[in-house]
């Protein structure tokens, strides 16, 4: 007979086993941006110092969990020395058909985000994508793109901040898939 204290570390061994399992079909790739590695001038900020192309990743993914309603793209470098670090990118309510954005998906001028999605203000201001400037001899940044299968999509008001918006995410997200690239200035 089994007790409560073994159920529930057979329980905990068969999350841990499945859990990966599950989390490694849903997976994000690009073809201008690579885990741990650094990022190209042309996803540089053009401003505050920074003259680089300003150009979002192009992106694919594949496996989304069952359920999935929508997806977001969020942005963010958690090295920015403001206490919050910082939202370069919140893309949300993409439509479940989409499995990619092209390469500058994120300037809203361009016209190439899908149809029903919703890009909000980044860090800078401005909405969509706002590339990396980290401060000039503050090393090495991490930025993570993150991709979120939703549940729904996000019934978000005028203007929400990149907290709320990363906190609607995170409540309605059955998984998500990163690619964490660098960036430096020297």
């Amino acid at each position: 007979m089994l007790t409560h204290a073994k159920k529930c570390s057979l329980a905990v061994l068969a999350a841990l086993a499945c859990g990966p399992a599950l989390a490694g079909e849903f997976t994000l790739t690009s073809t201008d941006i690579a885990p741990g590695e650094f990022m190209a001038s042309a996803q540089e900020f053009q401003g505050f110092g920074c003259a680089g192309g300003n150009l979002s990743p192009q992106l694919s993914w594949s496996g989304a969990p069952q359920g999935t309603r929508a997806f977001a793209i969020l942005a963010y470098d958690p090295d920015a020395p403001t206490g919050s670090g910082w939202w370069h990118w919140q893309l949300v309510n993409i439509p479940v058909d989409v499995r990619s954005l092209p390469a500058g998906a994120g300037d809203p001028g361009k016209q190439l985000a899908p149809a029903g999605s919703l890009q909000t203000a980044n860090d800078y201001g401005s909405p969509g994508f706002g590339g990396a400037c980290p401060p000039q001899g503050h090393g090495t940044h991490r930025y993570q793109f993150t991709l979120h299968a939703l549940s729904q999509p996000l019934d978000l008001p005028d203007n929400p901040s990149g907290a709320l918006v990363g906190y609607m995410v995170q409540a309605h997200s059955l998984g998500s898939s990163t690619i964490e690239a660098l960036y430096r200035r020297d």
